[in-house]
């Protein structure tokens, strides 16, 4: 595992990618990664701030990464550097994992490992990203893709999530929410969810009914709630509702409402031994089928088999 660090960069860009893969952590009782930063040659690296990181690894061991992590480029309009995109064509004709942060995609395009396929960036970039590589099927509305071999984020924070779904992806969920847990931050945000949010803090003073009926809901997982129910207990109409809760959560009142109910089946699951069935009731879903098909898609595994594996853990 090697990420990249460049002229010019935050000690945040870097920062989150090293604390996600960079720390050893003997508690999982995992082989965790090797991992190093690298860049375009061994020696001090300014970033912004006036500071100084100074690194001993250069290309060659970025070559050589199983997994090669671009964060950024210095410059969304300049040419990428002609080493790194055949550091990155090499590395991903043998086999290597590549992914990119925010503006890291441009690296990836200009290497052509984007060409025909999906690609997350930060949204103030997906236009021009879109206009310098045509051949790339830009997604300015995601927060990260994964194309198996090639994986895309947008902005940094998202990035964040990315590396915990590489995490999720090489131990499985218990180790990725373990860690999600040591960096207090949620265990699992969906891929496709907006990555721009229009209102995401009413402004001071205002009153806030979407937020007042996420909370309403949120204290009543286990009973039925619709859409309906939650724009009455906002004192608006459904259409209107749907409307201002995108623009508050990204997503819409169902999706989260799945999200939420998953969450609270977790310490149920990892602290009881109420059957399945028991636990899909209690967090609101109707039945265990539909639990366990909610519970695959944002766990990446089953109910029974996340139980085991956070009990042998």
């Amino acid at each position: 595992m090697a990420v990249l660090a460049y002229e010019g960069m935050t000690g945040f860009e870097v920062g989150i990618v090293t604390e996600v893969f960079g720390l050893a952590r003997p508690e999982l009782d995992v082989a965790w990664y090797e991992f190093a930063i690298c860049a375009a040659r061994p020696g001090p690296v300014r970033m912004v701030g006036g500071a100084t990181m100074d690194t001993a690894h250069g290309l060659a061991t970025f070559a050589a990464a199983e997994t090669l992590i671009v964060p950024g480029v210095p410059d969304v309009r300049g040419e990428v550097d002609f080493d790194l995109v055949n550091v990155l064509r090499a590395a991903h004709a043998r086999g290597a994992r590549i992914v990119s942060i925010c503006s890291g995609a441009f690296a990836l395009a200009a290497a052509g490992l984007l060409d025909g396929r999906g690609a997350a960036t930060h949204w103030r970039y997906a236009d021009l990203l879109r206009e310098r590589f045509p051949a790339v099927d830009v997604r300015p509305d995601v927060l990260y893709l994964d194309g198996g071999d090639v994986l895309t984020s947008a902005g940094s924070a998202a990035g964040l999530d990315l590396c915990l779904h590489l995490v999720r992806r090489d131990f499985g969920p218990t180790v990725a929410n373990a860690v999600a847990r040591r960096l207090v931050i949620p265990p699992h945000r969906d891929g496709g969810q907006a990555q721009f949010i229009e209102a995401p803090v009413p402004p001071d003073g205002d009153a806030d009914p979407v937020a007042e009926s996420m909370t309403w809901a949120m204290a009543r997982l286990a009973e039925p709630l619709t859409v309906a129910a939650l724009a009455a207990r906002a004192h608006m109409s459904t259409r209107s509702y749907l409307r201002h809760f995108a623009r508050r959560t990204g997503t819409s009142p169902v999706r989260w409402l799945i999200a939420q109910r998953v969450q609270a089946s977790l310490p149920l699951l990892e602290s009881t031994a109420t059957p399945v069935e028991e636990v899909a009731s209690a967090v609101g879903f109707e039945t265990a089928v539909t639990f366990r098909h909610h519970f695959a898609r944002a766990m990446r595994t089953s109910p029974s088999a996340y139980r085991r594996a956070f009990r042998d853990r």
